[in-house]
């Protein structure tokens, strides 16, 4: 049998390791990544390989050469363009004439499965291919695969969200293939074998199984992992052997290069490999650690639980736990190194510096000394689990979200967007922001796409615009609601939606890769201000109104714009409908704190009730997100501003569709048949709630937050119009708020959070779907499990590391109860 080895990827999610090196030639034991697939091949008698590659070829042809040092006969194949994994292995079909069945394996995996039991299986059971599987703690990352009880595979799902996983078995990146395969793999294109083939098969009815592998299994995606499969190693965890020679010591496990110097009084303790020509001077400690070729440890140094590369230079004093040190580093005296830290090719850390916990330090750096490094030194770049967080960009002004990192954010963008073409650009008021912006706006001009400036604006208006011809997305500038010292970046597609998860993954590795487009001085962008934007958003909104029944009213309201650009451009609205405006902060800020939410929310009913006012309004600081205050003073926010809002609705509006989030009450469905309309039930996020309005018979949509959408005006969430909007249904149906809310009945619903480390989600919903066999249950966004009279939902936060926990009760007694019970279920999963 012949093993065809994929050996061709950028290593993008593991930089700063891959940048001198493609990442199946990272050291694991002193040995490369490929090294260790070489050994397991020819453990279970594969010698005929075929390797393919792209990134750095040479890099792996100049060390395996012919693969006779190796026991192999290793063939390279080359594709001239990334066709994708299936792509490249149709290229490669010369290789792989005859009958017999092949194998694929990945070339940056560590592991020791049984490759005979998996090659058996695939030709007992006569499949066109067998997917290799294995369970892991975190399957975000990778494609689930679920089969039935005689291994056929049911359904993918390729790298789903948190609310999709209802297993952890997936694609292990080994495949058995049946060579009539290849002719289903169009010929110079891209094809992916999990977004394309294994979709096609399964959709045609082919025989392809799944084969749950038995043995170690680890796929090395980031640095971290990298770390944790070094350390597996050493712990005696996979079945691979590391470089040298095994000492004979009691206690302890020493593995040697040649030509070592190791001083008598040096401590090596628990396992500990050393290459070629390594020398550690006197009183140095190592502790479950990896030195690598030709490196030196000098006296007094600590070593624990680290991995040292080739030539690496460790000074007195030293103390290194957890890290990772790559080629030609060298590290001064007394420097502290904590866990997580990557130090890269060629560096210098000065004596005394310290490197922080998690910081990763590009090649070619030099940290001066006494200096404390607290975040990645990589010219402003931000090394994090996902750039991206539902649509936004996030960091804290000006050290992580530096200008630096906001041009190379926005030349990516740009990259993305045709040549020529315009985006809309808006911002809030503060200077974090401003600055941010314009950092951004100079990448996006240097890949030839024009922006249109609105400066600042509420985001409603910038988002109306992007619903018309003429620009091909947006982005918003604005310091976080969560905390001011952070600005964050929101992008929106041509027709104002919030941009999707494929655009984000697409513009990831644009960024990663820095693949930005380059244009010549004449193709560079161009900036314009673009005039009479309110007044066209103005002129659209008057027409979604019925503007006579408010000016009858003559309602006098009291509104907070919570130093809001929304306190330049909505009031002229407000009076022009005939309104009496009292203003709460109504002028904007440079910097500070914000609106004080608690604060406010005190003031405003006492004003309400002083002023004699019909209602009052927290209008959000960029004008989406909206509380009210009755005539009595009474505060609706959250869920209560959403259950005035859709009992307004129901009663003014005609019967049509009304979209809402997973979790909100199961009282909305009754209430709604009653009135003639009908709830849709969206995932749980804000984007997907928002993106209801796709479908054409939806007319409102509601996050209950506070933010609403009147899809016959526009599809994004605008406060603005939701005042307006209030003001019609109060006249048309002639009520007070008050009066609204008296047919309210009281609902038990709790929401609950329970804290869980990433590794351990994809568990917690395993058993969360176990919970619910025999039971009706929803699966739309995590696990919903309708009981008596009851429901609880459960589901992952897609970026924290939490499970949020929803319940609905027939009584307050029972709502207890039944959240308690699951957030102690939740715990005990978390813990198994």
């Amino acid at each position: 049998m012949k093993a065809v080895v994929l050996a061709g990827g950028f290593g993008t999610r593991i930089k700063p390791l891959t940048y001198s090196l493609p990442k199946p030639m990272l050291p694991l034991a002193g040995k490369p990544i490929l090294e260790h697939v070489i050994h397991l091949l020819k453990n279970h008698g594969i010698t005929e390989a075929i390797f393919l590659l792209y990134f750095q070829p040479e890099v792996i042809t100049n060390h395996f050469r012919d693969g006779k040092e190796f026991g192999m006969k290793i063939n390279y194949v080359i594709p001239p363009e990334d066709y994708g994994t299936a792509g490249a292995v149709k290229f490669a079909s010369e290789h792989l004439k005859g009958d017999d069945p092949f194998l694929i394996i990945s070339g940056d995996l560590l592991t020791d499965v049984d490759l005979g039991s998996f090659i058996e299986y695939h030709k007992n059971k006569n499949a066109l291919v067998t997917i290799g599987l294995t369970s892991v703690k975190d399957p975000l990352q990778f494609g689930i695969v679920i089969t039935d009880n005689e291994g056929k595979i049911m359904k993918f799902l390729e790298k789903p969200g948190w609310g999709e996983v209802f297993s952890d078995s997936i694609n292990a990146g080994m495949y058995v293939v049946d060579p009539a395969t290849l002719n289903l793999i169009p010929g110079r294109q891209t094809f992916d074998f999990s977004q394309d083939l294994f979709p096609r098969l399964l959709g045609e009815g082919k025989p392809i199984f799944g084969y749950s592998l038995r043995g170690y299994w680890r796929d090395i995606g980031d640095s971290t992992s990298y770390w944790e499969a070094n350390m597996d190693i050493l712990a005696g965890k996979s079945r691979v052997k590391g470089k040298g020679r095994r000492l004979d010591l009691v206690g302890k496990d020493i593995w040697l290069g040649d030509n070592v110097d190791i001083a008598i009084d040096a401590e090596l303790e628990g396992t500990v490999i050393i290459g070629e020509g390594v020398k550690i001077m006197g009183k140095a400690k190592i502790n479950d650690s990896i030195i690598g070729d030709h490196s030196v440890i000098h006296q007094g140094a600590n070593i624990i639980k680290s991995i040292l590369w080739n030539d690496a230079r460790i000074e007195e004093n030293s103390w290194l736990e957890g890290s990772v040190i790559c080629s030609n580093v060298k590290i001064g005296k007394d420097v502290k190194i904590e866990p997580g830290v990557v130090v890269s090719e060629n560096c210098t850390i000065g004596q005394r510096a310290v490197l922080n916990q998690g910081v990763k330090i590009w090649p070619s750096k030099e940290v001066e000394s006494g200096a404390t490094v607290s975040s990645n030194l990589i010219w402003g770049e931000r090394w994090k689990r996902s750039l991206f967080e539902e649509s936004k960009v996030t960091g804290l002004s000006n050290f992580e979200l530096t200008p630096e990192f906001a041009a190379k954010l926005g030349a990516a963008f740009a990259s993305f967007l045709p040549r020529g073409s315009s985006v809309l650009m808006g911002r809030d008021t503060h200077r974090a922001p401003r600055m941010i912006k314009r950092a951004f706006v100079a990448g996006v001009l240097s890949a030839g796409v024009n922006v249109k400036d609105l400066k600042a604006v509420p985001i409603p208006i910038l988002r109306y615009k992007l619903q018309t011809f003429g620009e091909v997305g947006g982005a918003y500038f604005r310091y976080s609601p969560e905390n001011p010292e952070v600005t964050e970046i929101l992008f929106y597609d041509s027709n104002g939606f919030e941009t999707s998860v494929s655009f984000e993954k697409s513009f990831e590795r644009i960024f990663q890769r820095e693949d930005f487009r380059r244009v010549p001085e004449g193709a560079v962008g161009r900036i314009s201000d673009l005039s009479g934007i309110v007044d066209f958003y103005k002129e659209g909104f008057m027409r979604a109104i019925k503007r006579e029944g408010i000016k009858e009213n003559g309602f006098r309201i009291v509104v907070d714009f919570s130093f809001g650009p929304s306190s330049e451009y909505f009031p002229s609205i407000l009076n022009e409908l005939g309104c009496e405006v009292i203003s709460l902060n109504a002028y904007t800020e440079e910097h500070g704190g914000g609106i004080d939410e608690e604060r406010a929310l005190e003031l405003l009913p006492k004003i309400v009730r002083a002023t004699d006012a019909k209602a009052g309004f927290l209008l959000g600081p960029w004008a989406e997100k909206l509380y009210f205050v009755d005539e009595t003073g009474r505060v609706y926010k959250d869920l209560e501003s959403f259950l005035l809002w859709f009992h307004l609705i129901l009663k003014t509006e005609d019967p049509s569709i009304i979209a809402v989030p997973t979790f909100v009450p199961s009282y909305l469905e009754e209430i709604a048949k009653e009135n003639g309309f009908k709830i849709k039930r969206t995932k749980n996020s804000v984007r997907a709630v928002s993106e209801a309005v796709r479908d054409k018979d939806v007319r409102f949509v509601s996050y209950p937050d506070g933010r609403f959408i009147f899809c016959d005006f526009q599809i994004a969430y605008d406060g603005m119009f939701a005042i307006a909007k209030t003001l019609e249904l109060m006249a048309k149906l002639g009520v007070k708020l008050s009066e609204v809310s008296e047919g309210i009945p009281k609902i038990n619903f709790l929401h609950a959070t329970v804290s869980c480390p990433w590794e351990s989600k994809g568990v917690v919903m395993r058993k969360a779907s176990q919970e619910a066999q025999g039971r009706e249950v929803s699966f739309l966004d995590g696990v919903k499990i309708y009981l008596d009279g009851s429901w609880v939902l459960t589901f992952p936060d897609q970026y924290k590391s939490i499970i949020h926990v929803y319940a609905e009760a027939k009584s307050e007694k029972d709502i207890r109860l039944l959240i308690d019970e699951y957030t102690k279920k939740i715990e005990s999963w978390v813990g198994s």
